[in-house]
């Protein structure tokens, strides 16, 4: 059985725009942090967008922070349960962003997601809290594909691995630049997808405005054990 907790990291509403770069706070407090930063990742009304941002090997996620290009970014992260909430127990060795728009008359939204990376030492125990009960295990990371654009319609599946079944998928488009995207960068790229027969198809679609900037498409694939 697999559980995830949905921790809110950054306020909705009424969160503040985009921070001055050096001004986000994913290593406050921590005395050995080895600071990540993803890509701009585009965030609307209309679904939940997710982005997962990984540590380096020998690094769990100690801390989290988030830039927004707009005010009314509701940001949140998916972590497990477990006492006491701490790096190792609640987070692991990568953290999955979800960020949706919250306010109306907001296009072009995005966010810029941040970890804070910490030498692993090992997770705590779960005990069972009654009899004969089982304790919930960590949620696996979804398998994380990340797929460069290029100008022009293109096609690609994505399936998990052999001894796994396809659960659920989502993707998220996202650039690399230092700046938020414009509104006329973020409309040069869409991409959708479809699940057939256990695998993801996904069309990408770009202008060739899109192949000025470093830009991708992020897949995320939840896969379980098949029976």
């Amino acid at each position: 059985m697999r559980v995830a907790l949905l921790l809110v990291v950054v306020a909705a509403a009424a969160a503040v725009a985009a921070a001055p770069a050096g001004a986000t706070n994913e290593c406050r407090g921590l005395q050995v942090c080895v600071p990540i930063s993803g890509p701009w990742v585009l965030a609307d009304a209309r679904s939940e967008v997710r982005y997962q941002l990984a540590c380096p090997k020998r690094f769990v996620v100690g801390g989290l922070d988030a830039e927004l290009s707009v005010r009314g970014i509701a940001i949140s992260f998916l972590g497990a349960l477990g006492a006491p909430v701490n790096p190792g127990v609640t987070t692991s060795t990568a953290a999955v962003f979800l960020g949706r728009v919250v306010r109306t008359g907001v296009a072009g939204a995005s966010f810029r997601p941040h970890v804070g990376c910490i030498p692993a030492s090992g997770g705590g125990q779960r005990t069972p809290t009654a009899y004969r009960a089982f304790p919930p295990s960590k949620p696996a990371l979804p398998e994380m594909t990340e797929i460069p654009v290029r100008s022009g319609t293109h096609r690609y599946v994505r399936s998990c691995k052999a001894g796994e079944r396809l659960v659920g998928a989502t993707h998220a488009i996202a650039f690399y630049t230092d700046t938020p995207p414009t509104r006329a960068l973020a409309s040069s790229i869409s991409a959708t997808q479809s699940v057939r027969s256990g695998r993801l198809h996904l069309v990408v679609r770009a202008s060739p405005a899109a192949a000025e900037v470093k830009s991708v498409v992020q897949v995320d694939l939840s896969c379980v054990a098949a029976a």
